[in-house]
């Protein structure tokens, strides 16, 4: 009878076991390289942010934060704001149940594409939203070009 002498069985592989925690360690790190938004942890307060000519727009989305524990700083380029979110007080003998809901200090700081004039920033807080104008500084704006025929 023939044998031969370093056959394998399926279930003796030692390459197949190998290739699976491959596999396994694989699909691990994607994971971390792909996390879906959803299990990401959020920047509070979210904000968004447009431009156009004549400057930027910013609105920061801001429930349940006074506007007078607001602060917003420009300089240069730069914006920063900052503030704060106090706990919701419960009444006598009230536990939670669920608390999703963050509470503390907060910092967000952007760099626009431009330099702004701070001394015409105007920021408006309306229903828990934030907006905050920013005027594009004179020197920065785009100048029209007159071409003429010779």
């Amino acid at each position: 009878m023939f044998r031969r002498p370093f056959q394998l069985y399926r279930s003796q592989n030692p390459w197949r076991d190998i290739d699976r925690m491959q596999r396994e360690m694989s699909r691990l790190f994607d994971e971390f390289a792909y996390t879906p938004r959803s299990r990401m942890a959020p920047s509070f307060p979210a904000i968004n942010v447009w431009t156009n000519e004549n400057g930027a727009v910013v609105t920061a989305e801001l429930p349940g934060v006074n506007p007078e524990d607001i602060d917003i700083s420009v300089v240069g380029e730069t914006l920063k704001l900052t503030g704060s979110r106090r706990p919701e007080e419960l009444e006598e003998g009230a536990k939670y149940h669920r608390r999703e809901r963050s509470f503390g200090s907060f910092t967000r700081t952007f760099q626009l594409p431009f330099t702004v004039e701070a001394d015409n920033v105007e920021a408006v807080f309306d229903k828990g939203v934030l907006h905050i104008s920013l005027p594009r500084a004179e020197a920065e704006k785009p100048k029209k070009i007159a071409v003429k025929a010779a």
